[in-house]
């Protein structure tokens, strides 16, 4: 038989006998078929593999191959179990980004890739989001434009940056990121640097998704409701936020609250570290017993609640032997030492998680929310000491608010009267 994937014909054995396939490196027991010029034995069904492909998984095009030289990988986990590939049988590979992927995990599920049938035809480019205006002697840029924001960003470090939030994921700013000299705009490099259209492998849609900014939405990863960049699908319109964009593309990732890599894996039953619920899908370490859910991977590692001056820092155990000093300072409630929480070492005050995070921890506060009936913009704000009564209900607007950026207009409503978006059933039961 002629393969399109080898430069020789395949022979078929006549005995039948237990083998491993040399191209998805899986074992067989019953017809075999071998190349007696390379010594590669395959199953029937082997002999299609494509050659290459374009899979939901990885930005570039993948191509198979039926043995590597273990150098040339930095690491040889497949990017979507994390097992180890062995080198010595079948695997799809990417050649400028040296990721590695067993045959059947990249190939399980049929809508997750495409195959490349003309091999000539030039792949195109990821276009980048920035444009490098200089860079230093390393060859690492130190001014850029990025598309999002009108003004050039510059290289940290910046004194009095580090208590913002990068205006990309939210998350507090820290090295290396960039920011704006002329307004409080911040990024992290990792964040500046993703392209303007990508694939995600956990979105149902074959379209690709673009960059956005500034959209108001609720994430159908977290669930969490943010405004700031996300991806939305060129086809169905949904959204995922740069937080779960990041956190979910394949590969080891690093958590600021465990010294060891962790991976995601989309099928995991157990219980989260760090709230004590239920997972179906979680990170995992390879190297101790840690299981983290998606929200709480990507939690702030500080965060400013108004029962205390300071910065509170994400604490992920409580080592106070006192039982009365487990309790929650701002709902005044039992709190499991065991569970992560916020700590403010210089005041010992302690806090729940979701009573200093709130239900809109990721909305980003002083930005113009669009799609409103008012005839003035609507600015997002929060409310902490002064509670003006909401225009809709006339109940207090006490947290999150919408208020006419006209200062003689005092127009003011509830996010959540007004808003598509409804989190707080949810983010109740979350809170337990």
């Amino acid at each position: 038989i002629k393969s399109t994937n080898h430069e020789h014909p395949f022979t078929l054995l006549v005995s039948q006998v237990p083998f491993t396939c040399d191209g998805c490196g899986t074992g067989g027991n019953h017809v075999a078929y071998r190349c007696g010029t390379c010594n590669i034995i395959i199953h029937k069904n082997c002999i299609s593999l494509p050659r290459i492909i374009k899979s939901k998984w990885h930005d570039h095009r993948l191509l198979h191959t039926y043995f590597h030289y273990i150098e040339d990988f930095r690491v040889l986990n497949c990017l979507i179990c994390h097992d180890e590939v062995n080198t010595e049988h079948g695997s799809y590979y990417c050649s400028k980004c040296n990721g590695i992927f067993h045959v059947k995990c990249v190939m399980k599920d049929k809508d997750s890739y495409e195959i490349v049938e003309n091999e000539d035809e030039i792949e195109m480019p990821i276009e980048s989001s920035i444009i490098v205006i200089e860079s230093n002697d390393a060859g690492e840029a130190t001014k850029i434009n990025h598309f999002k924001h009108m003004h050039n960003l510059m290289l940290g470090p910046f004194v009095g940056g580090y208590e913002n939030s990068c205006d990309g994921c939210m998350l507090p700013i820290s090295d290396p990121f960039y920011y704006c000299s002329e307004c409080a705009f911040f990024l992290h490099k990792a964040c500046a640097e993703l392209p303007k259209m990508k694939n995600v492998w956990h979105h149902d849609c074959k379209e690709p998704l673009a960059l956005i900014s500034d959209k108001a939405f609720l994430c159908r990863r977290c669930l969490y409701v943010t405004n700031a960049f996300a991806y939305e699908c060129c086809g169905c319109e949904g959204k995922i936020c740069l937080r779960c964009v990041i956190a979910l593309t394949p590969g080891a990732r690093t958590c600021l609250k465990h010294e060891h890599p962790l991976f995601y894996y989309p099928k995991h039953n157990g219980k989260c570290n760090a709230c004590g619920t239920t997972t179906q899908a979680a990170f995992c370490c390879k190297d101790c017993n840690i299981v983290l859910h998606l929200r709480c991977f990507s939690l702030p590692i500080t965060a400013r609640h108004k029962c205390d001056e300071h910065l509170l820092s994400l604490t992920d155990y409580d080592d106070n032997s006192y039982s009365e000093h487990h309790h929650c300072d701002i709902c005044e409630e039992s709190r499991d030492p065991n569970r992560w929480f916020y700590n403010c070492s210089t005041c010992d005050t302690s806090a729940h998680v979701n009573c200093v995070l709130g239900p809109y921890p990721f909305l980003k506060l002083g930005s113009i929310h669009e799609g409103n009936d008012h005839p003035h913009p609507l600015t997002i704000v929060k409310k902490k000491y002064y509670y003006p009564d909401c225009e809709k209900c006339g109940e207090p607007c006490v947290d999150v608010a919408l208020e006419c950026s006209k200062s003689e207009c005092k127009y003011i409503v509830h996010w959540n009267c007004v808003t598509p978006v409804h989190p707080w059933s949810f983010w109740a039961w979350y809170r337990r």
